[in-house]
């Protein structure tokens, strides 16, 4: 009898210890779930330019007055790549300041496209995939057609198909 409860005794202990064990191990990952939650919850601030947040927006209220624009049959062109063949698919509108530009821009389609594509084929795989690229290739295509134009000016280009495989 003397011997049932020691043993009663010792089965106790055990379960209180294994209790609190468990316990304790619980809290301690309670802890590091909410800690891990704020720590990771925090914005980097450099995140939110990568993410295109700070990217300008257009204002396209009434008052600024839409130029005539101008499309560019899709054309394919291959790009500088040192691993593999690349190329991109596209086609594009460029919005010019009169309309005296669209006969002109019109009558220089062959040239048009011929700076479009000498620019698009001098550009890396790596510099179009990301968002600074296209933005430079499109700075480039202004200034490159607005060079031989001589009634009026581009004003902007769209990309209304951009695939660089």
């Amino acid at each position: 009898m003397a011997e049932n409860k020691e043993e009663a005794k010792s089965g106790n202990r055990k379960k209180k210890l294994f209790i609190i064990i468990g316990g304790a191990v619980l809290i301690l990952l309670i802890c590091a779930g909410v800690a891990g939650f704020f720590l990771l919850k925090k914005e980097d601030p450099t995140g939110a330019e990568k993410s295109g947040a700070n990217v300008p927006v257009p204002d396209i209220s009434m008052g600024q007055m839409i130029g005539p624009m101008v499309d560019i049959e899709e054309f394919i062109v291959n790009i500088i790549s040192a691993d593999s063949n690349h190329y991109v698919k596209a086609s594009l509108t460029v919005e010019l300041t009169s309309e005296e530009t669209r006969e002109e821009v019109e009558m220089r389609m062959p040239q048009v496209r011929d700076a479009v594509l000498l620019l698009i084929g001098n550009k890396t795989y790596e510099e179009l995939q990301d968002l600074q690229g296209k933005r430079q290739l499109k700075a480039e295509m202004i200034s490159r057609i607005n060079s031989f134009l001589q009634a009026g000016k581009v004003k902007s280009v769209y990309f209304t198909n951009f695939v660089v495989q």
